[in-house]
């Protein structure tokens, strides 16, 4: 049986990204949930979507954030808007520039898209607000 190769620079530039803008605690879950089958698929989003892709210099990771959320709603990803929306308390990304970015969705991308999209948003924020009352009170 061969040794599992040696992860490259780019993957744990990737793990750093993915850590800054996801959290600990997510990317922790997802490592320690993942196996041989999907294995390949975790170091290629590792690599492509965070090495590559979100740690570019050119733009920020808020408009990453708000840009990954409109293509999201547009595509109709639920878990994935609900997850990059947790993600903006680490981007910098306000909940005007969601709603910016959803009503883009609206007009590029259809209405439907972008009520859906906004019901999930107003969910996550109202677990995020109630996460952070609940610390307040400890």
């Amino acid at each position: 049986m061969s040794e599992a190769p040696e992860k490259s620079a780019r993957y744990h530039q990737g793990m750093a990204t993915r850590r800054s803008v996801l959290g600990n605690g997510y990317v922790d879950q997802a490592q320690q949930s993942k196996t041989a089958f999907d294995e390949p698929f975790q170091d290629l989003i590792t690599e492509a979507a965070w090495g590559h892709v979100w740690s570019r210099p050119q733009w920020s990771k808020r408009e990453r954030s708000m840009v990954t959320i409109a293509l999201l709603a547009a595509l109709g990803q639920d878990d994935e808007v609900a997850m990059h929306v947790r993600a903006t308390r680490n981007t910098g990304a306000s909940r005007e520039d969601i709603l910016e970015a959803l009503l883009h969705v609206a007009i590029y991308a259809g209405v439907p898209a972008a009520n859906h999209a906004i019901k999930i948003a107003k969910g996550v924020f109202n677990e995020m607000d109630a996460a952070e009352h609940s610390e307040e009170g400890k």
